[in-house]
């Protein structure tokens, strides 16, 4: 059982313990759980004077953060230098339902990271990153795959981000109702919220037969 979850599991039977301290903290250990248990960034970055933010995929390779699209995209291309970032992950774990509207709430967890990103220009590192980007989806999928052509490599454009500041927010536990509200016929609760990977199907041209690879339960045991 990892760090964070033994924090949950202490917090959450018969939702008897309520975190209303800070919730926020600068734990990196904490940060890096959850920023390994998520699949998607949503990435900020300044582009022509307004605030922009994009959803990518992504992945942690010690304190530095991968993320990759498109070598024509906004935040690739004109980003190349090196410039301020961010980057959060939430994950979220339930709906908090209170008797008052006032108290409703959400069980998540979230990192935050602030950087620099720079332009990979080196194709080690890019080979290296996409490679990361590509297992932090589905677990040795990239040596599953044909090896990259020039053009692709030519068409991707990754981002390394330094880690350089990084903080978390939590949320657990039940609703904290007014104790006028206590023990009235209302109900108040948690409503679990889940994600998990679905039964692959093939595309229409995989012939009958071909195996499932090991990447895809991989990532299932990873993400349930």
């Amino acid at each position: 059982m990892s760090s964070l979850e033994k924090r949950q599991e202490a917090d959450l039977p018969g939702y008897a313990k309520i975190r209303q301290m800070n919730r926020g903290s600068y734990d990196r250990g904490l940060a890096y759980e959850i920023l390994d248990a998520g699949l998607v960034a949503h990435c900020g970055f300044i582009h022509q004077d307004r605030p922009m933010v994009i959803p990518m995929v992504y992945a942690r390779v010690e304190d530095k953060l991968y993320i990759h699209g498109a070598s024509t995209t906004r935040i690739v291309k004109d980003n190349a230098k090196g410039v301020p970032a961010s980057l959060t992950v939430t994950l979220l774990d339930g709906l908090v339902v209170a008797r008052s509207a006032f108290h409703h709430s959400m069980n998540y967890r979230c990192a935050i990271v602030h950087g620099t990103a720079r332009l990979v220009e080196d194709r080690d590192e890019q080979i290296m990153a996409l490679a990361a980007i590509t297992d932090h989806m589905l677990p040795g999928r990239w040596d599953e795959c044909r090896e990259m052509i020039q053009k692709e490599h030519k068409a991707t454009g990754v981002l390394e981000m330094d880690m350089e500041h990084v903080s978390t927010k939590v949320r657990t536990g039940g609703p904290v109702d007014d104790k006028i509200d206590l023990g009235t016929d209302l109900w108040a609760g948690v409503v679990p919220v889940t994600t998990a990977l679905g039964q692959p199907f093939n595309a229409y041209d995989v012939p009958d037969g071909t195996p499932i690879p090991a990447s895809i339960p991989a990532a299932r045991r990873k993400f349930a």
